[in-house]
């Protein structure tokens, strides 16, 4: 039996990982506008916060959403001063809430 040759490709580099309990922004539109979303594992949450889809609490280290406009709505560049803290869920259906 012959050996067969290893392949001397480099493999790619997998994709960047976020820093522990950090998430990655991405851009998410809707008919409310365009939003900055960060996705947090709850890892690093230290305080309780108030979803204002459900308005109930989201407790530390559960994983949960960091939202907020990607144009601010008194300043263009001051859109993370309104961040708010959602539920996944929550966030999912915002635009179907009364």
């Amino acid at each position: 039996m012959t050996p067969v040759p290893r392949s001397n490709r480099r493999r790619p580099d997998p994709p960047p990982r976020a820093p522990l309990g950090r998430g990655v922004d991405r851009t998410v539109s809707g008919p409310d506008g365009e939003w900055v979303v960060r996705e947090l594992r709850g890892t690093s949450s230290e305080k309780t916060y108030t979803c204002p889809g459900c308005r109930q609490d989201i407790q530390p280290g559960t994983p949960h959403l960091v939202v907020w406009p990607s144009r601010g709505t008194f300043s263009p560049a001051d859109g993370a001063t309104e961040r708010r803290h959602w539920h996944r869920a929550c966030f999912g259906a915002r635009g179907r809430r009364f």
